[in-house]
């Protein structure tokens, strides 16, 4: 078992990773125990989560303290347990350092990670840092707990902050906060969507991606003709995430025939702003439309658009 994924991945950058897994899992089924990892980013769960399903391998769970949480630690259990008797013993591998902060001090995320790093703190002993009205939740394995928190207690933007520990079952929850943007692409390609999210050139934007920049569903992409689809996820380092929603395509045929019918109509128009907005600049730009003067036609034709073109 896991031969073929121990050769596939022997060059790897995650070959380590994979096998700290492997042997966990093993040591579960030779002990008859519970196991686990520590904290796994994104990434790393996706690689190890594709390739323990590929192996059809069960009685495994990811938890981070909450389901929105971005880190999570990999649970093996035997078989003589279920998931529910699993997560009673989550209390006692994973805790929360908790942090209030005095009045009028305020923190952001990456000043409660600058902080832990400087302690000497690997990333994967910790997982999620939860931003709260009253400060952090920092979520922790247990056995560093008592140590991270008397060296936060020593760092000096803490001096003045209550640290105290609580269960894991006590972890504040994670608030998922959402932008919604529009934009528009000539096709479904990974570097047009990039092109349009850094607000760069095509050309900038395949140096990104062939720069391993860019993670698309948490991972590493480098085809940038690679097809995008509804529900994707595409991170770029240095930016936010961003979850493709929907896509909204449109019938070229139909357009191009409206746009031939009204033609002559629509000699030299003032209604850019007006229809941009409503079929979009590369469509905009496809109809070659570039005024438009007669009002009641404009709305005529934008009328015509909107009940038959999915803008």
């Amino acid at each position: 078992m896991f031969e073929k994924i121990k050769e596939k991945y022997k060059n790897s950058e995650y070959k380590m990773l994979i096998a700290r897994v492997i042997d966990k899992y093993n040591y579960c089924l030779t002990k008859n125990k519970i196991t686990y990892t520590d904290f796994l980013n994104l990434t790393e769960k996706t690689i190890i989560e594709n390739i323990l399903n590929t192996e059809k391998v069960k009685n495994k769970v990811f938890f981070g303290g909450n389901e929105e949480n971005d880190r999570n630690v990999l649970f093996f259990y035997p078989d003589k347990i279920d998931e529910n008797m699993l997560k009673k013993n989550y209390e006692k591998i994973l805790s929360v350092i908790r942090i209030k902060l005095p009045d009028n001090v305020v923190y952001e995320h990456r000043e409660y990670l600058s902080g832990i790093m400087k302690l000497g703190i690997r990333r994967e002993k910790f997982g999620d840092i939860i931003i709260t009205d009253f400060g952090a939740d920092i979520i922790v394995l247990d056995e560093i707990c008592d140590t991270l928190i008397n060296d936060l207690k020593s760092l000096t933007r803490f001096k003045k902050s209550e640290i105290k520990r609580c269960s894991i079952n006590e972890v504040s929850q994670k608030i998922q906060e959402f932008q919604e943007i529009y934009i528009t692409v000539s096709s479904l390609r990974l570097d047009g969507f990039v092109s349009e999210i850094v607000k760069t050139s095509r050309s900038k934007a395949i140096e990104i991606i062939n720069g391993g920049r860019v993670y698309l569903n948490y991972i590493n992409e480098y085809k940038t003709d690679k097809k995008i689809n509804e529900n994707d996820i595409i991170n770029i380092r240095d930016n936010e995430k961003y979850v493709l929603d929907s896509i909204e395509t449109g019938n070229w045929e139909y357009i191009n025939t409206v746009y031939h019918r009204y033609q002559y109509e629509f000699k030299d128009i003032v209604g850019y702003n007006k229809v941009l907005p409503l079929i979009g600049k590369k469509i905009f730009q496809q109809l070659s439309l570039n005024k438009i003067i007669n009002v009641n036609k404009l709305e005529s034709f934008l009328n015509t658009i909107s009940k038959n073109y999915n803008c």
